[in-house]
């Protein structure tokens, strides 16, 4: 009998915990970056001095809107400083092309001074910003101090910017986003001058 009512006992403590769980809700959650983006190598020490010689261009700030909605919730390390980025308000309210690329990608090396020729020509009203999709965030940093590009990147050795717009996997790859963070062009091709990137972005998104 006293067996039958610690039984008891512990089965009513039980329902009452679980019930407690089941009224709690889901646990809240952190934005952070996954440590898969980049190595484990590639701390903020070790970074440092990369950082310094590429003196890249910051990331842009978030703008005006929710951004492009497959990005929504998505964060990000700005290669340039380390800092997070939350990838859709920092594209919301600007024309926007996303150069996907890696330290690797032979293509990619020829096209992105081009790319940042086209930034120079085209001015503030369209924001190109480069993805390494690569976890060496070391290199990527020493390539671009050795091209001299210093436009502002993001550190995605996940690939998630390529998954969530379902860019095809080859690189480089090109994303033009419209101001209101639609996706107006997916451009799964090199480029080797700003003429041939302004020939095929201006038309999708209206831009003299």
């Amino acid at each position: 009998m006293v067996a039958l009512v610690v039984i008891v006992a512990l089965a009513t403590a039980l329902w009452g915990e679980l019930g407690d769980d089941r009224n709690a809700g889901p646990a809240p959650t952190t934005e952070t970056v996954s440590p898969r983006d980049r190595r484990a190598a590639d701390t903020a020490e070790a970074l440092a001095e990369p950082r310094r010689r590429a003196d890249l261009a910051p990331c842009p700030r978030p703008g005006a809107g929710p951004g492009p909605e497959p990005l929504r919730g998505l964060t990000l390390e700005c290669a340039g400083d380390g800092s997070h980025v939350d990838v859709a308000a920092a594209l919301a309210g600007r024309p926007t092309v996303l150069n996907l690329w890696a330290y690797w990608c032979g293509p990619c090396i020829d096209e992105l001074p081009a790319m940042a020729e086209f930034q120079r020509r085209v001015g503030p009203g369209v924001t190109v910003v480069t993805v390494h999709q690569d976890e060496n965030e070391e290199a990527a940093l020493l390539m671009l101090s050795d091209l001299g590009v210093r436009l502002p990147t993001l550190q995605d050795g996940r690939r998630t910017i390529a998954a969530a717009l379902r860019v095809p996997n080859v690189m480089p790859a090109t994303v033009v986003l419209r101001a209101d963070g639609s996706v107006a062009e997916i451009l799964p091709r090199s480029f080797t001058t700003a003429e041939e990137i302004a020939d095929a972005v201006r038309p999708t998104i209206g831009v003299a």
